[in-house]
């Protein structure tokens, strides 16, 4: 009797939930698309797929790219590349309430897919949310929240979609699409400008676009399905942003910044120049914070699986080397080949100009002052020795 009754339990908990996960033959897969927040990690803006069934009761979206903060070493995992992301399930209710609360304009893309294809994607979402299966090792550019709405989607589809290109598409490389999002004279491009190498500064290809959330939106816009099929059937505006008149403090800025930590660098070279004496102390900074942040930069190149940190050629301006140098600085009277390390300092920023005007790679524009004052500083220093 036991038996019997363990049997029907399992059937019935089996049947529940086999109707529970099938959609009817009125659901909706769309693709929302929210604009950019007024923070760094925001302002990309963000995709998430919307499964909608008012039969059944669903209303729910799947989204890419949440942090793991209970991870362990999460701080550690997160600057070597190697912490892993969650899909995230929310009630849409919820996500609409939140993005129109932070002011972020959501567009809904509603998918021209096959109940059956609504199905098989519903089902690898939710297959996809078990706890076994959330985690994935994210990418900025490869593997984000942007392009996993693409790669999920030409899965669920068996490659029947056919991502065109949007009529004012224009070739640009990763740092010019970025630059889309984030003023170049900001101190969030600062970070990016000098952190990532020249990889990004190569031409994205056309499917690379879609790294960036409204790029789905505007490829997927003229995209096609099964062949001459759209694969958008509608396009609604959920919440248009709002205007808040927020607008930059050029004064605080990093060129305004820089700039006038560049002129104090020059004043005191100057006056230097005019006493015939070297300002140990400022050596010994301009060095030591060179030399920090070269460091910074190798361990990205090569201590990270951040593939977009590879190649960075601010590093002929931020020489790790420097940090050897700190205790000749210290003395009045240097060894022969600071004198030859001081030449090669100058060189690399040659080098470095270079790089800028043929574009092997961009540098961050509040650089500009920075650099100009080392290459000064660096020129006197070796005219100070030789005297």
């Amino acid at each position: 009797m036991k038996i019997k009754l363990s049997l029907l339990a399992f059937l019935f908990v089996t049947v529940s939930f086999a109707f529970q996960f099938q959609l009817s033959d009125d659901a909706e897969a769309s693709v929302l698309t929210f604009g950019p927040g007024t923070s760094l990690n925001d302002s990309f803006g963000h995709n998430a797929f919307r499964i909608k069934d008012g039969t059944r009761g669903i209303d729910i979206v799947y989204g890419y790219g949440q942090y793991d903060f209970d991870a362990p070493f999460f701080v550690l995992k997160f600057a070597r590349g190697k912490l892993n992301y969650l899909i995230s399930r929310h009630f849409f209710s919820d996500i609409f309430n939140y993005y129109s609360r932070e002011n972020r304009t959501i567009k809904e893309q509603v998918l021209n897919l096959s109940i059956e294809q609504k199905q098989k994607l519903f089902s690898y979402l939710e297959n996809n949310y078990k706890p076994e299966n959330r985690k994935y090792l994210y990418d900025f550019f490869y593997d984000n929240c942007a392009t996993k709405i693409r790669d999920v989607l030409s899965t669920v589809t068996n490659n029947s979609i056919s991502f065109e290109k949007p009529d004012n598409f224009e070739q640009k490389t990763f740092r010019a699409l970025i630059y889309e999002h984030v003023d170049k004279n900001s101190w969030g491009s600062l970070g990016i400008d000098i952190a990532l190498g020249s990889v990004v500064d190569r031409e994205a290809s056309a499917n690379e676009y879609m790294f960036l959330p409204k790029y789905i939106h505007s490829f997927f816009e003229v995209s096609k399905i099964n062949g001459n099929d759209n694969l958008v059937k509608s396009s609604t505006i959920l919440y248009t942003k709002k205007d808040n008149n927020s607008s930059s403090n050029f004064l605080l800025s990093p060129l305004m910044i820089f700039g006038l930590l560049s002129v104090i660098i020059l004043f005191i070279t100057y006056r230097d120049y005019k006493n015939s004496k070297r300002s140990k102390w400022l050596d010994i900074t301009l060095f030591s914070l060179t030399g920090v942040i070269g460091i910074l930069l190798l361990f990205l190149w090569f201590g990270t699986d951040h593939t977009a940190t590879w190649q960075n050629y601010n590093l002929l301006w931020a020489c790790p080397l420097n940090i050897l140098v700190i205790g000749q600085l210290l003395k009045s009277k240097v060894k022969n080949w600071v004198k030859s390390y001081l030449k090669l300092l100058i060189i690399m920023l040659c080098l470095l100009t270079l790089h800028w005007i043929i574009g092997v790679q961009v540098f961050a524009i509040a650089l500009i002052p920075l650099l100009i004052a080392l290459a000064i500083r660096y020129v006197y220093l070796v005219r100070f020795y030789n005297n």
